[in-house]
C-alpha cells in the first residue's frame, strides 16, 4: 500500500531533489496535494508550499488502478441533456463511460467557433443572442478564466480533475490547490471532451434551442426543438446555466417546482497586476515561481445580514463584456493560462436577499432585478458612448461620490470603458455595502483602495436567482418525474467544478433508477 508523506518547502525549492535527498526509501511517488501559503509574504516571511505525497516503499507496493466502469447496454431512449456547459458535458461523459450514449442539445455554437461570434461583440457591439460569452459549448466558464476552484466537499471533485487531465489539462491540475486552466486552454479541453463523446456515440447538437419541455401526467417525456423536431426520453437533464432567462419563464408556465433564492450583484474591480502582486507577495513578487497573485476578500454586515465578497478573481486577466441581451450590459472576468496581462481583476459583489431586498415576491423578481440593472448600464453607455463600452469610475471617485476631471486609467477590457457615475445603476443598499466592504477590504489588504483602481459595472450573473427544486436522493424534480435540474442554472453549483460534479451525480442517479448499478 502507498504511504503518505506530508511536509512543507520554501516556494523556490525543487520537490524532486528534496524527496530524493530526504526520503531515500521512496521508490516512486505521486503528488496528492500542493498548496501555497504566502500569508506572511507582505511582512517578509518566505512563502512555502504544503505537499502531500503518496509514496511506494516496498517492492510489492503499487498505486491503485484507475476506476474501470462496467460496460452497460444503451438505454432504449437516449437521455436528453439540455446544455453543453460543464454540468451537461460531464453528465454525458459519465454516462458514456458506462456505455450509455446521450443526446446533448446546445443553443449556441461549438467551443472552437464561439470566439468568432464573441470577437464581433467585443469589437463592434454585434451581439449574437444565441452564441455569446454565456451561451455555447463550454458554458459561461469557457470565457471566465477556466478556474477549477471549488469549496464543495465531494469525492467526485478528484474524478473531475483527473478527467480534465485526461482531456489535456496539465498534470498538476489533479493535485494543485486552486487549479487554473485559463480560458485559452479550457477551450481546447472542451473540444477534446466533445470529440471523445462523439466517438462514444453521443449525439451533440449545436445551434439548437429547446423551445418546450414535453409533459404528460406530470412527467417530462421529451423536448420540442427550435427546428420543430420532438425528441423523447425517460430522462431529461436540465443543465442550461444561470443566464437562460427565457427558459425560466417557460418552466414557470409549465409549473415546474421552483423557489426564489439569494444571489449577488456588484462590480468588477481592476488593479495593475504588479500592484496586486506587490500587496500580496511583498519582496517575493518578482520571483517567477510565485506567478500572479490572487486574493479572496469577504466581510459580513451583522446588522443588515448582507455579505460583501470578492468572487472569480482573475490574476493577470481581462474584464469582459458578457451580456446576453442587446440592450443590457454585464461584466465578467477571465485570464489565460499564463496569467500575464498587465491587470488583475475580481468581482466585488453584495448579497441580495430574495425575501428582504426584492419588492416583488414572484419567481421572476430576481431576474427582473438583474435585468433592470443591466438595462440601466446599457442606457448609460448609449448616452455617453456607443452602447458597447462599459461604464467605469475609479475607486477614489466611488468612495468620494463624485467624478473628477482626470481620464480613466487604461483597462484590460476589449470592449473599452467610459467614465460614468456607476452609482446611478445600482440600488442604494448595494452602494452602501460596496463602499463599506471596500473600507473593510482595505484593512485586510492595505492599499486595496488604490487611487487608479477601476470599478467597472455591472456584475450581475454571479449565480441564478432561482432554485429548481429536486429530490435530495434521486435528483429528480419535485414536481415532474423524468426531469433532473442540474448545475448552476438550477441552483446546485457555483462554478466549473461544482457544475461538473453535479452533472456526474445526475448521470449516476439515472443509472441507479434504471437499476443498472
Amino acid at each position: 500500500m502507498p504511504k503518505k508523506y506530508q511536509f512543507q518547502l520554501p516556494f523556490d525549492v525543487e520537490v524532486e531533489k528534496y524527496v530524493r535527498k530526504t526520503y531515500p526509501e521512496i521508490r516512486n511517488y505521486r503528488t496528492i496535494s500542493k498548496s501555497l501559503d504566502a500569508r506572511g509574504a507582505p511582512k517578509g516571511k518566505k512563502p512555502v508550499y504544503h505537499y502531500i505525497l503518496d509514496a511506494l516503499i516496498n517492492p510489492e507496493d503499487t498505486f491503485p488502478d484507475p476506476e474501470k466502469c462496467p460496460a452497460l447496454k444503451p438505454l432504449e431512449k437516449k437521455p436528453i441533456i439540455i446544455g453543453a456547459g460543464p454540468g451537461g458535458l460531464f453528465c454525458a461523459v459519465r454516462l458514456a463511460e458506462y456505455g450509455i450514449p446521450s443526446i446533448v442539445i446546445e443553443r449556441g455554437d461549438e467551443a472552437s467557433k464561439r470566439m468568432l461570434h464573441i470577437a464581433k461583440f467585443w469589437r463592434y457591439g454585434e451581439l449574437d443572442p444565441e452564441t455569446n460569452v454565456c451561451y455555447g459549448e463550454g458554458g459561461a466558464g469557457l470565457f471566465s478564466d477556466g478556474k477549477l476552484i471549488t469549496r464543495i466537499k465531494s469525492d467526485l471533485v478528484q474524478y473531475v480533475m483527473e478527467k480534465f487531465v485526461q482531456f489535456g489539462a496539465p498534470p498538476e491540475t489533479a493535485y494543485v490547490s486552486n487549479p487554473h486552466l485559463g480560458s485559452n486552454k479550457i477551450r481546447t479541453i472542451i473540444t477534446q471532451i466533445s470529440n471523445w463523446l462523439r466517438a462514444q456515440g453521443t449525439d451533440l447538437r449545436y445551434n439548437t434551442k429547446v423551445e418546450e419541455l414535453l409533459i404528460q401526467d406530470d412527467k417530462v417525456i421529451g423536448v420540442k426543438l427550435s427546428n420543430g423536431e420532438s425528441l423523447y426520453s425517460d430522462h431529461v437533464i436540465l443543465a442550461t446555466g444561470h443566464s437562460a432567462q427565457d427558459l425560466y419563464q417557460h418552466l414557470i408556465e409549465k409549473k415546474i417546482a421552483m423557489k426564489a433564492k439569494d444571489f449577488a450583484i456588484g462590480v468588477r474591480v481592476e488593479h495593475p497586476r504588479k500592484y496586486i502582486d506587490q500587496l500580496q507577495h511583498g519582496k517575493f513578487c518578482e520571483a517567477p515561481e510565485m506567478g500572479s497573485a490572487r486574493y479572496r476578500l469577504s466581510w459580513h454586515d451583522k446588522w443588515t445580514d448582507h455579505g460583501v465578497y470578492s468572487f472569480c478573481m482573475c490574476p493577470g486577466g481581462y474584464v469582459l463584456s458578457s451580456g446576453t441581451e442587446k440592450e443590457g450590459i454585464v461584466v465578467n472576468g477571465m485570464s489565460n493560462f499564463a496569467r500575464n496581462s498587465p491587470w488583475s481583476n475580481a468581482a466585488l459583489v453584495v448579497s441580495v436577499k430574495a425575501e428582504k431586498d426584492l419588492s416583488d415576491k414572484d419567481l421572476m423578481a430576481g431576474l427582473r432585478f438583474q435585468h433592470d440593472i443591466e438595462k440601466k448600464a446599457f442606457d448609460l453607455s448609449k448616452k455617453y458612448a456607443t452602447g458597447r463600452e462599459l461604464p467605469a469610475m475609479t475607486i477614489k471617485e466611488f468612495m468620494t461620490g463624485k467624478l473628477d476631471d482626470r481620464p480613466l486609467p487604461k483597462t484590460s477590457s476589449p470592449s473599452g470603458i467610459f467614465k460614468a457615475d456607476i452609482r446611478q445603476i445600482f440600488p442604494q443598499f448595494i452602494l452602501d455595502h460596496l463602499k463599506k466592504g471596500l473600507e473593510e477590504f482595505n484593512k485586510d489588504l492595505p492599499g486595496f483602495i488604490y487611487e487608479d483602481g477601476l470599478l467597472i459595472a455591472p456584475e450581475t450573473r454571479t449565480s441564478a436567482p432561482l432554485t429548481i427544486l429536486r429530490d435530495k436522493e434521486t435528483l429528480l424534480s419535485l414536481s415532474h418525474k423524468g426531469l433532473y435540474p442540474c448545475g448552476e442554472g438550477a441552483g446546485y453549483a457555483g462554478g466549473i467544478t461544482s457544475a461538473a460534479v453535479d452533472g456526474v451525480k445526475c448521470a449516476m442517479s439515472i443509472l441507479k433508477l434504471e437499476n443498472l448499478l
